[in-house]
């Protein structure tokens, strides 16, 4: 499974982004759905996870903030990020896990700077 991600770039603080992730082919059939990201310096670190048809489960610091979703086929996850702080810039992964496997997509550069 490969996983595509789109949606980084820059902005201001205060502003929005959303970050699409898009798997390459069936079965979508994945137990859990999750975006990481990773700032210089520091681990990875895990932003919001949907569990299975629908559990959310959010970092203490962007709950409130962030939403995490997925499409009606799942083959698409996606995080829409409101509110945005410095704090928040990050190279953003997803990964998606089958049973015991994780696959993971290359990373989407998110930078929230005035």
């Amino acid at each position: 499974v490969q996983l595509q991600a789109s949606g980084g770039g820059l902005v201001q603080p205060g502003g929005s982004l959303r970050l699409s992730c898009a798997a390459s082919r069936r079965p979508f059939n994945f137990s859990v759905r999750s975006w990481y990201r990773q700032a210089p310096g520091l681990q990875r670190e895990l932003v919001a996870s949907i569990i299975g048809g629908g559990t959310l489960n959010y970092a203490d610091s962007v709950k409130g903030r962030f939403t995490i979703s997925r499409d009606k086929g799942g083959s698409t996850v996606s995080l829409q990020m409101n509110d945005l702080k410095p704090e928040d810039t990050a190279v953003y992964y997803c990964k998606v896990s089958r049973g015991p496997v994780d696959y993971w997509g290359l990373g989407t550069q998110v930078t929230v700077s005035s």
